[in-house]
Parts: C-alpha cells; structure tokens; sequence
C-alpha cells in the first residue's frame, strides 16, 4: 500500500514538472516586443486598414480541425498556446505562423543489422507511431521532429536489442517494444511529440543460423519421439505382465483369448483361418514323449 502511493505521488510529481516545463518553454519563446516593435505593429495595422478590403486576404488564414498555428510576431511566438481550428487573423507585414498536423503518424523503421548479447547478428526492422503533443514545442525547440523522430527510433532499436539476446529478442517481443516506447517518449518530449506504440516488424535470422536451428529442433523432437515410444514399450510390457498373471489363474482365459483372436480376423475376411488348438492336449502329448 504505501509502495502505490508513492509511486502515484512520482506520477503526479513527473506531471507537475512536465507543466513546469511546458510553461517554461512557452516563457522563454514568448515576451514583450518593446517599443520599437510596438511601433513597427501598429504601422503595420495602420497599414492594413488603409489598404482595406484588399488586405483581408492577407490577413484571415484558416487551419483545418486537425491543425493548429504557431504564430510568429516580430520573429517572437505571440501566445502561449496554439491557434485554431478555424479562422484567425495576422498582420501580413509582421506575422507569420507555421501550421503542425496533430494526426498520428507511422513510419517503418528500416532493417538495422543489429549484433546481440550472444553474439548473433540479425536484421531487425519495426513501425512507430507518433504525435505532435505540443505545437509550440515541436516547432521552437527542434528544426524537424518527424525527421528526428525517425533517427532517434533507429538508435534506439540498436541500442535496446543490443542488450538481449536472441532467444529473448524471438520470445519477448512486447516487452522490447514497451521499453522502445518508453525510451522515445522520454528523449522526444522536449520537442513535443508523444509515442504512441512501438512494433517490432520482422526478425531476419542468417540462413546458416536458420539451418541450424533446424536440425537442433528437429534433433530434439527426435530424442522426445524415442523417449515417448520407450515410455510406450515400458507400459506395454507391464500390461502383459499384469495379463499373464490374470491368465495363470485361469487357464481358460487363454483359450477364450484365441477365440476372440479368431473372431477379429475373420471379420477382416481374410483367407487364412487359425484354429486354436487347446494348450492341455498339447501337454498330453508332450507327457507321453
């Protein structure tokens, strides 16, 4: 009980400083643009009502629902948060804005020739997917994230799956793929983009490795197949063991186990018929020798 709580209380400690953080970020790109700017603003804004209604079209933009717009006045992102969806409105002599798609994105990540714990070399390759989480941070704080993303997702994968080896890079293929997960979104919140899941594709074995592996599994299935069968044959032979004492005690028992010996094979019609010869008169003949 108190190991969860405490784990909650790093939770929630983790998110405050992930909200510090944002804000932070957001007081850096963001302050006043002094006197000068100010001036250069309303020249431009003088601008535009002067040239009106030419200059609307300059003015309004719109983003779709699954965009937003970072503005940039004098060079300084404008507000602490992201435009849109919808229409908005800027001054086409001191404004600008860069639009950023807030849909998932999936990227395979190519095949890495990747050597394992125990010295296996194997052609591993996977997919992402990803998101922009904050806008502002994706465009002020890194020149492409979607291309860093990808680059990162690749030293990633090598440096994970150096670090298991083979049986477990064949088993445990979800357990990489959380741990994959877990390293992305750490190294890519600062630039704003949220992993969403991690896949691992294909694993490419050399073919001498795969022939190997053959002949042990089939060597292997061999031994169990013996194992089994002497298994079978112990059994077997403790029936009959078991058989024989129950016939001792009876002797007609074994005469009545040819007649049902009798009775199978003439069911099968075959053209040879046995005939039981009782076992005592058999014993007579031998006496009088």
């Amino acid at each position: 009980m108190i190991s969860t709580t405490s784990s909650t209380a790093d939770m929630v400690t983790q998110g405050k400083h992930q909200i510090n953080a944002v804000d932070n970020v957001n007081d850096k790109h963001t302050g006043s643009l002094g006197c000068c700017g100010w001036i250069l603003v309303l020249i431009s804004l003088l601008f535009v009502i002067v040239t009106f209604p030419i200059s609307i079209f300059k003015c309004l933009k719109i983003v779709k629902e699954y965009e937003r717009a970072v503005i940039f006045r004098l060079g300084r992102i404008r507000d602490r948060k992201p435009i849109g969806p919808g229409l908005f409105f800027v001054l086409p002599c001191t404004d600008s804005f860069v639009k950023v798609d807030l849909r998932t994105v999936s990227f395979d990540i190519p095949p890495q020739e990747i050597l394992t714990k125990d010295s296996v070399t194997v052609s591993v390759d996977g997919v992402v997917y990803f998101c922009v989480n904050c806008p502002i941070s994706a465009v002020a704080n890194v020149s492409d994230a979607a291309l860093s993303t990808r680059l990162l997702a690749q030293t990633t994968l090598r440096n994970v799956l150096g670090t298991k080896n083979l049986a477990e890079l064949l088993s445990d293929r979800e357990g990489i793929s959380h741990s994959m997960q877990e390293s992305l979104d750490v190294a890519t919140d600062p630039w704003g983009i949220k992993v969403e899941r991690v896949e691992i594709k294909d694993v490419k074995l050399p073919q001498q490795l795969q022939r190997a592996m053959a002949a042990e599994a089939e060597a292997t299935r061999e031994a169990r197949a013996k194992i089994i069968a002497a298994e079978g044959e112990m059994n077997a032979s403790r029936a009959l063991k078991e058989a024989s004492l129950i016939i001792a005690e009876s002797p007609s028992g074994l005469q009545l186990r040819y007649l049902q010996t009798l009775n199978t094979i003439a069911a099968e019609k075959n053209s040879t018929i046995i005939f039981p010869l009782p076992i005592d008169l058999l014993q007579n003949f031998m006496k009088r020798q």
